[in-house]
């Protein structure tokens, strides 16, 4: 399992924890739902800024 895989299951289990939505996640961190979701299935990489977004 590489990195940008580690960080979607990663991102996605903290997200159920927490009983939210991409669509959630994504409002809260000023990025897309779209984006949210493909940083989720691995399909990009998220910059250390985007994940500091998600972060708080």
């Amino acid at each position: 399992m590489d990195l940008k895989e580690i960080m979607a299951v990663n991102l996605r289990r903290r997200r159920h924890e927490l009983q939210m939505t991409q669509e959630e996640l994504a409002e809260r961190a000023g990025l897309s739902a779209r984006y949210v979701g493909a940083i989720e299935r691995g399909d990009v990489s998220a910059s250390v800024t985007v994940l500091g977004q998600i972060a708080e």
